[in-house]
């Protein structure tokens, strides 16, 4: 990789050059006097894996007034053939540039890339119900109507692994380091350094990187934010780790559990809601060492719904190998203050921090319906005034079925069928995606659940076929 990001303001003045709240006229300025010569709109699918639309130079006024079209009907999700045609209209306070030379070619020739994260549109200009941005949206309109607005952290774990010399991807780990281990043992410490640059360089607020538990496993954290704006740069997130790691001859992959017998990767979401400014889930009087009454029935709405929320959240099958005892994932419904068995965890900070941690996702989700699920989840408790049962403080992976029976404490699903079944009753995690993508993404994963179940593993033929 070019060891120009160690120098990144000199190199890439266009990255450092963003203003945050630009229009779209000081956009196209920006982007004139940089030399900007191609613009990406990116959005996503329902499974939120990032899609986009290149243009050139010529056509970035037509892309800022939101008048490219689309075929929509070639994207998961989204619509059928006969009615193919859809719209990128663009979020202008996600411009950036990216803070990387093009593969192969030094700027002076090729002219730096833009990006810009778009909503998708009907032709007509109506928005399309499809949408997992607007989708996200919608639920914070439901949440600011009630007063609040939603803050949330999220820890996305990866791995980086070797490439063949033909490039493909392997499982092997290029290192045999553990949680919080440094170099020589962490070999992932250049690779996550150019990370944290780039992302840096994009306007992130980097608070650590780290070596996980796993053989090749990282961590990079970045602040929180509100819910729109951190699906937004999670999105932005996976896309440069995977880019950088791709230019220095690596492969980063968010999947859930790519090695049997380690751990797997989550993404732990840390969120609160915030009414007039001020952290709603604080409250120096309340029952559990400051926790407010609302964060108590959030923390009820999350417990209620985190099964029918789950093939949200843990969308493949492979997620569910990272559910299961024995790997600091949760299996089961509880919360508990500072514990870290349990599916909810209260962190220790109060006031402004005053936050509670939802330890079941992982970073193969649709950021923004991951998001607008817990959302709508939390509120509705926060609605009913949601009762959780009384925190958990011993370890929940260690309890005998009877004791966690008398503390009422269920199972998560356990594989993506599962988890499908709970998505399909629960009315409320159904009204926040929205009947569009509900049914999509309803038949997406039961399709994928289908391919598995009927597919021969190489663990049945090793054995099995000599057995019988």
């Amino acid at each position: 990789m070019s060891n120009a990001l160690h120098d990144p303001k000199q190199a890439f003045a266009a990255c450092y050059d963003v203003e945050p709240g630009m229009g779209r006229d000081e956009i196209l300025a920006h982007m004139r006097k940089h030399g900007v010569r191609f613009l990406r709109l990116q959005f996503t699918d329902i499974t939120g894996v990032n899609k986009n639309v290149e243009v050139p130079a010529s056509q970035f006024e037509k892309a800022l007034d939101g008048e490219i079209l689309f075929d929509g009907s070639s994207i998961e999700g989204f619509t059928r053939i006969e009615e193919s045609d859809m719209l990128l209209r663009p979020d202008y306070s996600t411009y950036h540039v990216d803070p990387w030379p093009s593969e192969g070619l030094p700027h002076s020739q090729h002219g730096y890339v833009a990006q810009l994260i778009c909503d998708v549109h009907e032709a007509d200009g109506t928005p399309f119900a499809g949408c997992p941005r607007q989708t996200l949206k919608r639920v914070c309109a439901e949440a600011a109507e009630l007063g609040y607005e939603m803050n949330c952290g999220p820890e996305a774990e990866f791995f980086l692994f070797l490439r063949k010399p033909d490039g493909t991807a392997t499982t092997e780990t290029h290192d045999s380091a553990g949680y919080f281990d440094l170099a020589p043992n962490d070999s992932g410490e250049e690779c996550r350094r150019e990370i944290v640059l780039a992302l840096e360089a994009l306007g992130f607020e980097i608070e650590a990187a780290h070596h996980e538990v796993a053989p090749g496993q990282h961590e990079i954290d970045f602040k929180y934010g509100d819910a729109l704006a951190t699906a937004d740069r999670l999105s932005t997130f996976r896309f440069v780790v995977r880019r950088i790691a791709r230019q220095m001859g690596l492969h980063a992959t968010f999947m859930p559990k790519p090695i049997f017998g380690e751990n797997g990767s989550g993404m732990h979401v840390h969120q609160s809601l915030f009414k007039d400014g001020e952290n709603a889930f604080f409250d120096p009087n309340g029952e559990y060492e400051g926790i407010s009454d609302v964060m108590r029935w959030y923390v009820g709405g999350l417990l209620d719904h985190a099964r029918g929320f789950a093939a949200i959240t843990n969308p493949t099958v492979n997620s569910y190998k990272r559910l299961v005892p024995g790997y600091e994932a949760p299996t089961h419904l509880a919360w508990s203050m500072r514990n870290r068995s349990p599916l909810i965890r209260v962190p220790a900070r109060r006031g402004i921090g005053t936050r509670c941690e939802l330890r079941m996702p992982d970073p193969s989700c649709n950021p923004y319906l991951a998001f607008a699920t817990m959302l709508a989840a939390g509120l509705d408790g926060v609605k009913n005034r949601t009762e959780p049962p009384p925190p958990v403080s011993g370890n929940v992976y260690r309890m005998s079925q009877r004791e966690r029976q008398r503390l009422k404490i269920k199972q998560l699903p356990a594989n993506l069928g599962e988890a499908v079944d709970m998505l399909e009753k629960d009315a409320v995690v159904k009204n926040a995606l929205g009947d569009h993508i509900f049914q999509q993404y309803v038949h997406a994963k039961r399709t994928e659940w289908q391919d598995y179940i009927a597919a021969v593993h190489p663990w049945e033929v090793e054995r099995y076929l000599t057995r019988y």
